[in-house]
């Protein structure tokens, strides 16, 4: 049966999500909870490649609205019910478990996605600094514009190559379709960046928020951001801001009845992109 495992961890301790030999991560953490609450023997086949995620986080990067599917073994309904509990019981105090329950037919964590939500942080102010959110609240030392990050934020919205916000895989697409970016202040006044769309690549958000930190504090024009869009090419001048400041708040998929459907045209899109984008490579 498939499981759906709404998931939240503090990435500060870990080196990314997925399973990697002699590295803490958070797939590796999980799947080890998983197998000793159902009691699964590690030569039975319940591994990382059966513990799907919908958005692969980096090093140091958190979640409060992570979404796992794993396929384990026929449970009970109070078999499921418990599962909260129980894996939070052997699970480390970094991740927490927050739901868990039957997945609908057709249901897959990574393609069955509409969109993903992540937020970026920013204390551009002393007055801001705080020793209790520094692990997820980035320091910046100059005052940041964020109308001048919201008209640069502008060019960037649509779908579009954005192989300039990332870190190239050979035979992947970096075509993606960003569907907000905007920045705001929260109660506080720390400076918020809404990251939405159907998919990232590899370090895209926080590549995306360093070009607009350079908008902001003024070092460059809004349009400059367009035209680093439309290079299609990664710049020195677009920093890839730390990790700590980015949290995965939320994943949201369509209504049962169109899980299935939604995954395979995900499925399609991507092998589309693959072959039609301009920086893609045969493998």
């Amino acid at each position: 049966m498939r499981l759906r495992i709404d998931l939240a961890y503090d990435g500060g301790a870990f080196k990314g999500w997925a399973a990697q030999p002699g590295l803490r991560t958070v797939q590796g953490e999980l799947v080890a909870a998983v197998r000793t609450v159902l009691r699964v023997p590690d030569d039975e086949p319940l591994g990382p490649r059966e513990v799907v995620c919908a958005g692969r986080t980096d090093a140091g990067v958190h979640a409060r609205g992570q979404v796992v599917h794993a396929d384990v073994r026929d449970l009970d309904t109070d078999e499921v019910d418990r599962l909260p509990r129980r894996l939070n019981g052997v699970l480390p105090p970094d991740v927490r478990v927050r739901g868990v329950r039957v997945a609908p037919d057709g249901f897959d964590a990574r393609f069955g996605a509409l969109w993903r939500r992540y937020a970026y942080r920013v204390a551009d102010d002393v007055s801001l600094l705080d020793p209790l959110t520094r692990g997820h609240v980035l320091a910046w030392p100059r005052p940041l514009d964020l109308d001048a990050m919201n008209a640069a934020a502008e060019h960037l919205v649509g779908r579009h190559d954005f192989a300039s916000f990332c870190k190239q895989r050979e035979g992947a697409t970096t075509i993606r379709t960003l569907l907000d970016l905007h920045w705001t202040r929260d109660a506080a006044g720390v400076a918020t960046a809404t990251v939405r769309a159907d998919a990232f690549c590899h370090s895209m958000v926080r590549a995306l928020v360093g070009c607009l930190l350079a908008v902001g504090e003024g070092r460059k024009e809004p349009a400059w951001a367009g035209e680093m869009l439309h290079a299609q090419r990664r710049d020195p001048a677009v920093a890839v801001v730390h990790a700590h400041g980015l949290t995965l708040e939320e994943v949201v998929y369509p209504g049962d009845a169109e899980l299935a459907e939604r995954a395979e045209q995900t499925r399609a899109k991507r092998a589309a992109d693959d072959v039609d984008s301009p920086t893609w490579t045969a493998p």
